[in-house]
């Protein structure tokens, strides 16, 4: 009994061991729930920045509706304006193991901008991305964190080094299409994806 005894004592912890990392590798290759706002409000954490930091005249709101969020406003081209953005304030979000967030947006056929920093400073560079919109069709759009362009002011940089999805400081939406006129996104959820995750 005793060579059995201690042959088994010796695979139980490899098989404990083993299930361990099996569970490991499924929750990081699981997507990742940045926001859901059909679960939870958060509004509060979210920040309304438009062109009227630069002299423009643009208006813009963010607020919860029957469980999704409603990014709105109007986009003015006056004193050389033209942009309506809203972002979540600083933050720790760690998204390791994804490589693409997946976004749930019902819009008006305009194209917007996702954007995304990995440092908590105002003036950080800004990693975008565009998606376009169908009117009132709910869409979900991959959106790879490789094909993010890291940009300042609306210039693209150089030099700066690719997203990383263990350092996500702040998200948010942005619309500077040169159209002048209402707005209307209304955003679902926010997630994180490993590669092919849904």
């Amino acid at each position: 009994m005793s060579p059995i005894l201690l042959h088994s004592s010796l695979r139980i912890p490899s098989l404990v061991v083993g299930l361990q990392l099996c569970l490991m590798n499924a929750q990081s290759e699981s997507p990742k729930v940045l926001f859901d706002f059909s679960q939870v409000t958060h509004a509060p954490v979210w920040q309304i920045v438009n062109d009227d930091v630069m002299g423009g005249v643009s208006s813009s709101r963010f607020q919860i509706v029957n469980g999704a969020a409603v990014f709105q406003g109007e986009v003015s081209l006056e004193n050389n304006g033209g942009f309506a953005s809203v972002r979540t304030l600083p933050a720790r979000h760690d998204l390791s193991g994804s490589d693409a967030f997946l976004l749930r947006v019902r819009g008006d056929g305009r194209r917007y901008k996702f954007t995304v920093r990995m440092s908590p400073r105002f003036d950080s560079a800004v990693y975008q991305m565009e998606f376009q919109t169908t009117t009132g069709e709910w869409m979900e759009h991959r959106l790879p964190l490789e094909d993010f362009v890291p940009t300042w002011r609306g210039r693209v940089l150089s030099g700066e080094p690719p997203l990383d999805p263990a350092r996500i400081a702040s998200v948010g939406f942005l619309i500077s299409d040169k159209q002048q006129g209402p707005f209307r996104l209304e955003i679902g959820w926010i997630r994180g994806v490993p590669p092919d995750g849904q």
